[in-house]
């Protein structure tokens, strides 16, 4: 197996793109990844979304783009692992570099939501649970989590202004970050006094409704030097599963496909979470990032208010936790949201964060979960 590396990265800002298609927003990301590594002929594009089926009544999404970018004949298709689709898109697009079938593959994320109506994006979302035996009797994506973080505070005693504050921290990150749905900070109090969603979870606990594209392109290592002066390289990358109906789990309190795919990733780049720097995690809700601090080694279970009340989350501290203001304040594309975690930390390693930048940052971590927890992709990134 060859060595791997990302030689360009690109994004599109996540909002509400009424007026541009999934095409043109892949378009600009996949672009601006190829511009940055001197546009290298592309082996392969792989593609990672889940909705356009029901939203944007598009199916193979591969040939699309590949179309779209002048790709064609090159190897084109979509990979779909729900919100984690970016994330095995990439594990995808690595395996194929890794194995030598393929020399340069472009990879990333596109998702519109703002193409349904609301019941309908909704719905379309909840398919990430269980159709027969959770969709199917009303449940939906955000009830599954709220039972999560109700049984949380119950269990570990914490207090629902714990998770306030873990979504006041990524506005405040989100707020310097130009490609974020909702750069601006906010309150404890904003969280705590939004519209009640479903009990426990407000408003400003969830991730936001948008459209964006990201994109990486992925070379062998020893050519990385070749297309570009900044490259980081894939020092590891897992992905993982669990039962996608939560009842069917023994531990409501723990995603232990992010546990597995975590320490699988972890054993593969040699490295402990100590050494991480800066991590991208999955906060579809606060609660999502509360356990995924924990699963992935960064906290003990039950004391990730604790830490957060030590600064261990903020740049300077143990690791710096999304300084891109993660799914809560930068969006949450779903089929992207990996992809877009991957080029926040390209960006990170190779010093062109702008504002967001977290100094001497040189291992990065991203952590990319489907439905509640049944699906989850690790990546650790390593500046070259």
């Amino acid at each position: 197996m060859r060595k791997v590396a990302i030689v360009g990265a690109g994004m599109t800002k996540v909002d509400k793109h009424w007026r541009r298609s999934l095409k043109e927003l892949f378009g600009e990301a996949g672009t601006a990844a190829l511009s940055g590594c001197g546009a290298p002929k592309v082996d392969a594009l792989i593609v990672g979304n889940m909705c356009a089926s029901d939203l944007s009544d598009q199916n193979n999404i591969g040939s699309l783009l590949a179309d779209y970018l002048g790709m064609n004949p090159t190897t084109a298709y979509r990979v779909e692992a729900a919100c984690g689709s970016g994330g095995a898109a990439f594990l995808a697009a690595y395996t194929a570099v890794a194995s030598g079938i393929y020399d340069v593959v472009l990879t990333g994320g596109v998702e519109k939501l703002t193409d349904g109506v609301g019941g309908n994006t909704t719905f379309s979302l909840g398919k990430a649970a269980d159709a027969e035996y959770e969709l199917f009797y009303g449940a939906s994506f955000v009830s599954l989590n709220a039972l999560i973080m109700r049984h949380y505070m119950g269990f570990y005693g914490v207090p629902r202004e714990a998770f306030a504050d873990l979504s006041v921290m990524m506005h405040r990150n989100g707020s310097k970050n130009p490609f974020a749905q909702l750069p601006f900070e906010i309150k404890r109090e904003t969280v705590l006094n939004s519209d009640m969603i479903s009990d426990p979870i407000t408003l400003f606990d969830c991730a936001p409704v948008g459209d964006g594209a990201a994109a990486v392109v992925l070379c062998p290592l020893e050519d990385a030097k070749r297309y570009s002066d900044a490259y980081v390289e894939v020092a590891g990358v897992a992905g993982a599963s669990d039962t996608i109906n939560i009842a069917s789990r023994d531990d409501l309190l723990t995603f232990r496909s992010t546990v597995v795919a975590a320490d699988r990733a972890y054993r593969m780049a040699r490295v402990t979470p100590s050494d991480i720097d800066v991590a991208e995690i999955h906060d579809t809700f606060t609660i999502t990032g509360a356990i995924s601090l924990e699963d992935l080694g960064f906290c003990e279970r039950g004391k990730f208010h604790k830490m957060m009340e030590n600064g261990a989350f903020e740049p300077g501290g143990l690791v710096a936790i999304n300084p891109s203001g993660g799914l809560k304040s930068r969006g949450h594309p779903v089929g992207a949201t990996g992809a877009y975690q991957i080029a926040e930390i390209f960006l990170q390693l190779t010093g062109r964060a702008g504002r967001m930048q977290v100094p001497d940052a040189t291992v990065g971590l991203a952590q990319n979960i489907g439905g509640s927890g049944s699906c989850a992709f690790v990546s650790i990134l390593r500046r070259g």
